[in-house]
């Protein structure tokens, strides 16, 4: 690897560049080979085009900004947000001030001697370079979840936290794992690391990307990640593993596979995480998730989700002694920066509706996304989307090839591609920052699911619009759709509201919004 001269032989854009092989450096910006190393920072890249987007990326980042004055909370007792760089003391929260912050944060806990939520990344005594990390990787203040997760984990406790999607959720366990691994290593300095933490997920798409940012957290730190999910030769990621790596980061049946072939040991891993644990506990996955979870010896095990049912609770309960319950905003509803409409639309006047939206300058607010509940029902409609409207789509779900996937994320997140058709694989978690329009062309069969597609459009708190298409077959949501859009102030359709599988929802007649056709 050279570092990326100032000269015309080197690749200018990202696409003459191949992919990169396992165990090659990938480019921080694409993914594809990271043949060259950027002369200001270090990081592995591509071409020149990655190497200005990486640089106007870290631009933004350090620009100046002005210093806003502390947040205060009205109450009688001095409760406020503080900047990482503030030199004043904080002294600890009374009790009264915790009841208060959490109150004013929607922040619910059950359990017992849970820690306070913190108030600056700095108060949680994280390692310097975490917190320079912290920052480059755009965290100014902890978020609610974050605030009052990350303590509890350094607390060691066990937990399951529900909070909206793009909330910060990824941050406030990636952050802990990388503090815990990092000071363990250097207390214990070996050639080796050994496995100290394992983060399952349902998909290989949150896979790659939790495993990026802990990537970037991590930098300057020891320690290393290993990355275990399918469309990769297993060779590579093996050899990762024996290499040393503190964090494995993978899908349940890839790890199940490599266990079983390969000898590898768990004993040392401490901390487990689900993400979606909804997902990863109701179907296919719970089976081998126990499996990996029997193999460890009694880890702290902290469990992610945007909705999480009752029975997911119970079953938590059951992997640790003592799980400690954090929910923060409206548990498993849909995140209320997102604006929701609803259009009612008969099956076979969907694909008009959506090429209508797609065409007015008025609705289309690119890029988007836009959900199917089909493999070949996105095929065929980012095809019909590009026919009929000129837009350039592509589809994207779990039969395309890793290779596919990763070029179509990377596309649609530089530009290229204003539209996604996708399958559920995007669904959850998937942090899209430039995602502001979401489209749920085929509704879930579930509500949760639906919440999980319509947090798409806000990260961070952003806010963004999600609009759906609704008719009677799905009528068996009606009740629960009706209820979704209530919380959020959306207007609900007319013949969603006089449809006797929405009565009980609620009193029709006294100041419900009607839905003006607007398209």
């Amino acid at each position: 690897m050279i570092v990326i001269p100032q000269e015309d032989n080197v690749k200018e854009r990202c696409w003459d560049q191949r992919e990169a092989l396992p165990d090659e450096p990938r480019c921080v910006v694409c993914g594809r080979y990271g043949e060259y190393i950027c002369d200001e920072t270090d990081d592995d890249i591509c071409s020149l085009e990655c190497k200005g987007i990486l640089l106007s990326r870290l631009a933004k980042l350090r620009k100046p900004t002005s210093r806003p004055c502390p947040v205060k909370l009205p109450a009688t007792d001095e409760c406020y947000y503080v900047r990482d760089n503030d030199k004043s003391e904080v002294n600890p929260l009374t009790t009264d001030q915790t009841e208060l912050l959490r109150r004013k944060l929607d922040i619910l806990v059950k359990g017992d001697t849970t820690p306070p939520p913190i108030l600056s990344f700095a108060s949680c005594k994280l390692p310097q370079k975490l917190l320079e990390n912290i920052e480059v990787a755009g965290y100014e203040m902890p978020t609610p979840v974050q605030m009052q997760a990350i303590p509890a984990a350094l607390a060691r406790q066990s937990l399951l936290v529900s909070a909206e999607t793009g909330s910060g959720k990824t941050g406030s366990f990636l952050i802990p794992i990388v503090s815990q691994c990092a000071k363990f290593n250097e207390e214990h300095f070996q050639n080796q690391q050994q496995p100290l933490a394992m983060v399952l997920t349902p998909t290989r798409e949150l896979c790659i990307q939790v495993e990026d940012q802990a990537k970037v957290l991590g930098k300057g730190l020891p320690f290393k990640t290993a990355l275990v999910v399918g469309g990769d030769a297993m060779a590579g990621q093996l050899h990762r593993i024996q290499q040393g790596a503190s964090l494995i980061v993978g899908t349940p049946g890839r790890l199940i596979d490599l266990l079983t072939k390969h000898e590898i040991e768990l004993d040392t891993i401490s901390i487990l995480v689900l993400d979606e644990v909804d997902c990863m506990l109701q179907r296919g996955f719970r089976e081998q998730v126990m499996q990996i979870f029997t193999a460890l010896s009694q880890p702290q095990v902290l469990m992610y989700s945007a909705t999480i049912p009752k029975d997911v609770e119970k079953m938590a309960s059951s992997m640790a002694k003592k799980v400690t319950v954090i929910s923060v905003g409206k548990p498993n509803k849909p995140n209320q920066a997102v604006k929701q409409l609803a259009i009612w639309v008969d099956s076979k006047r969907k694909k008009q509706k959506l090429f209508d939206i797609l065409m007015s300058k008025q609705h289309y607010k690119p890029p988007v996304i836009v959900f199917v509940d089909s493999r070949l029902g996105s095929d065929l409609l980012s095809e019909a989307i590009t026919v009929s409207t000129g837009l350039k789509a592509l589809s994207i779900h779990g039969e395309k090839s890793m290779k596919d996937r990763r070029e179509i994320v990377r596309s649609f997140l530089v530009g290229e591609i204003p539209v996604i058709v996708a399958t559920g694989v995007l669904g959850r978690g998937i942090n899209l920052l430039t995602v502001k329009q979401v489209i749920v062309f085929d509704m879930p069969n579930s509500i949760k699911e639906y919440v999980h597609q319509v947090g798409r459009a806000s990260r961070m708190g952003e806010e963004g619009t999600s609009i759906v298409f609704v008719n009677e077959e799905n009528k068996k949501l009606f009740p629960q759709l009706v209820e979704a859009l209530k919380t959020s102030g959306a207007a609900i359709p007319r013949e969603l509201a006089n449809s006797q599988y929405s009565v009980g929802s609620f009193s029709a007649g006294r100041g419900q919004k009607k839905r003006k056709h607007g398209f």
